[in-house]
């Protein structure tokens, strides 16, 4: 039996990213048709890409810089051709989603967790937990904000759409609207549930390094209580590499051993979470999923199952 091809995607405005180890495929609905956009991946060949952590955080620059790109094509696709956006406007976007990223799921739940009385300097584990369950909260009440709008309400449905064509393709079964229906918008490799992996990580990493730093440099804690809370975390926006990078090899860990009980229960808040960013597809748009599917499959000449 073949090896399966590892593929997984995202919603873009009215369609489909799908990316498999070489390939990637755009397919959005522009009125009655379906547009398509294929792309060879550039490979990074040198070792160091290829070791343990190092590798997680390219991939997730490379996924970060390659969704924003799908995701502002496919919005060109429904514009005008005067409304197009520029590449100028596309990076202020993308720096701007970054700042205001930071400035919600880092910035504020530092400030806050402070504010009420807990301190990194002396719990840091209970000071990061607070913290973590701060962010997990602000990134729930965002998500479930953003998904009151229409526009986002129809990207969660080719979400939804996405996941179940995946399904389809991983159960061998011929990709058409019948079968697809039958499968869940939920699954274990979601980015989503990979943002739930990366929280929790988040929180373990801070709680170890923190303390850590000042037992190295001890100095640290006769410093006035601003700049010492400044050093610390700059420290942590420092560490986001190696958050990512070790959440990157749990993921694919858990990808390996996704029927292991131990995994079900730690990838759960993620399919939780995909109740809210996912939802269920029409017709129109799992035929958008189809098309995404099937092409990349041919490109990679992998089989598709009839």
């Amino acid at each position: 039996m073949s090896k399966k091809l590892s593929i997984g995607g995202q919603a873009v405005i009215e369609g489909i990213m799908i990316r498999s180890p070489k390939y990637n495929v755009v397919a959005v609905r522009k009125g009655k048709k379906i547009i398509t956009k294929k792309e060879k991946i550039k490979q990074r060949n040198g070792k160091f890409y290829k070791l343990p952590i190092a590798r997680g955080f390219y991939n997730l620059i490379d996924m970060l810089v390659l969704g924003m790109k799908t995701l502002m094509w496919s919005a060109d696709q429904q514009l005008e051709k005067d409304e197009k956006i520029s590449k100028k406007e596309m990076i202020f976007s993308f720096i701007f989603a970054i700042v205001v990223g930071l400035g919600l799921f880092l910035v504020l739940p530092y400030i806050v967790t402070n504010f009420i009385g807990f301190y990194e300097e002396t719990k840091p584990l209970l000071f990061n937990l607070i913290d973590g369950l701060f962010r997990i909260g602000i990134f729930l009440l965002y998500i479930y904000a953003i998904s009151l709008m229409k526009d986002v309400r129809i990207m969660f449905q080719y979400h939804g759409a996405e996941h179940k064509a995946v399904h389809c393709y991983e159960h061998n079964k011929k990709l058409d609207i019948g079968n697809i229906k039958k499968y869940s918008t939920l699954h274990p490799r979601c980015g989503t549930a990979f943002i739930m992996i990366v929280m929790v990580v988040a929180i373990l990493t801070f709680s170890i390094i923190t303390p850590t730093i000042l037992a190295i440099f001890p100095q640290l804690l006769s410093m006035h209580a601003i700049p010492r809370k400044i050093i610390l975390f700059l420290i942590r926006i420092s560490l986001l590499p190696l958050v990512a990078g070790l959440s990157y090899e749990f993921l694919k860990f858990g990808a390996k051993y996704e029927k292991n009980t131990f995994m079900k229960i730690f990838i759960f808040p993620g399919l939780l979470m995909q109740k809210i960013t996912t939802k269920k597809p029409n017709k129109k748009q799992i035929e958008v999923a189809i098309i995404a599917v099937k092409n990349i499959l041919q490109l990679e000449k992998a089989k598709i199952f009839k």
